[in-house]
């Protein structure tokens, strides 16, 4: 009767155990010394992620970056989570500085329709930056077929995504799920992996959020206690809506987009620093850090027998357009993160190449 009692008492006690590992409605659950946990579920930072929409639970916060990085048309939701008692602070860049144990937390999916983004959805995937003892590690979570459940996934995978365009055209692509190593080709800084998006001039903007409020991004946070104190709108000027004409200029315009899809690797701290090729607005003043009349560090394939990065008035010359518009492996630009052309953004820094003055010699 003894042993019955105490085997009973065990299973009692495994049982509360397990029940309490599982997230409930409002409690986000991270441990830094478990995670990454196996499912997206575990963490609890939805109460529910469906055709209705993402659900963030207690203390996730909704953010949007005024310019976006582009990903093959796939569109995302993102949000951030830190533990209460601690909150961002922001450096002379303006770039914010996350605590321990934050996690970035961004969505892939696909509208069935993109003329009815809120409408029939299919998930690809969700990416988890967090931050763990002063360093930030990358995982990646893959949606199943009925978008019920994402698992870690360390080693890339390909789906097949779908849509109807604005246009009314129908689309595919063969989507690539970054391995774990991949994704720090882009979130490198320094030779660490950093997170790209969250700038005050990146988030300088109003933003309506699930409870139909709407708000400056920055002003939010500070609400929220998840940014320290500070003027930061004044401080930083909003980067420009590379898809907005009333954001800014062609130039404006042009410049955001590269430094969001370019400028984390062609930067002075970035991957592709050797190349002297800086596509950042802080080079706006900087002909040649921007490519015009710059010829390339190394000739080759990736020219397409062009001799400048961007030729002023001649963007079908330009080395920067052609490997924008390549969906060659070995001249495409970005190198990962992309299988198709985004013809948008391609038609945007076309139009700012044709309309640079002057001539290189």
């Amino acid at each position: 009767m003894q042993r019955l009692f105490l085997f009973l008492f065990f299973l009692a006690a495994l049982w509360c155990c397990q029940r309490a590992a599982t997230p409930g409605p409002g409690a986000v659950q991270f441990d830094p010394q478990q995670a990454p946990y196996p499912k997206l579920s575990d963490y609890g930072f939805f109460t529910a992620v469906d055709e209705d929409g993402f659900a963030p639970n207690a203390g996730v916060l909704l953010y949007e970056p005024i310019t976006t990085l582009f990903t093959d048309y796939a569109h995302k939701a993102r949000y951030v989570w830190m533990p209460d008692s601690v909150q961002a602070t922001v450096d002379d860049k303006g770039v914010l500085q996350f605590p321990d144990n934050s996690v970035l937390i961004k969505h892939f999916y696909y509208p069935a329709d993109f003329r009815k983004p809120d409408e029939a959805r299919d998930l690809i995937e969700t990416r988890l930056l967090m931050k763990k003892a002063g360093q930030w590690e990358a995982y990646t979570y893959v949606w199943n077929g009925e978008d019920t459940e994402a698992e870690l996934n360390l080693v890339g995978d390909f789906r097949q995504a779908a849509w109807t365009d604005e246009q009314g055209r129908a689309r595919t692509v063969e989507y690539v799920v970054p391995n774990k190593n991949q994704c720090k080709s882009c979130h490198n800084q320094n030779k660490q992996l950093l997170p790209i998006g969250p700038k005050v001039r990146n988030l300088n903007a109003m933003l309506e959020y699930p409870d139909g409020t709407r708000q400056n991004q920055i002003a939010k946070w500070q609400a929220e206690g998840k940014l320290a104190e500070g003027d930061w709108s004044a401080r930083f000027t909003a980067l420009a809506d590379w898809a907005d004409p009333a954001s800014g200029s062609v130039e404006d315009r042009a410049l955001a987009y590269l430094e969001v899809n370019c400028g984390h690797c062609h930067h002075p701290e970035g991957p592709a620093h050797t190349t002297g090729l800086y596509l950042h607005t802080d080079f706006k003043d900087q002909p040649a850090q921007l490519g015009i009349c710059k010829s390339p560090v190394a000739a080759g394939k990736g020219s397409g027998g062009h001799r400048f990065g961007v030729a002023p008035g001649r963007p079908e010359a330009s080395i920067l357009l052609h490997r924008m518009q390549s969906d060659d492996p070995g001249v495409m630009m970005p190198e990962i993160g992309r299988a198709v052309a985004h013809e948008e953004g391609i038609a945007l820094v076309r139009d700012w190449i044709a309309q640079l003055p002057g001539d290189c010699q």
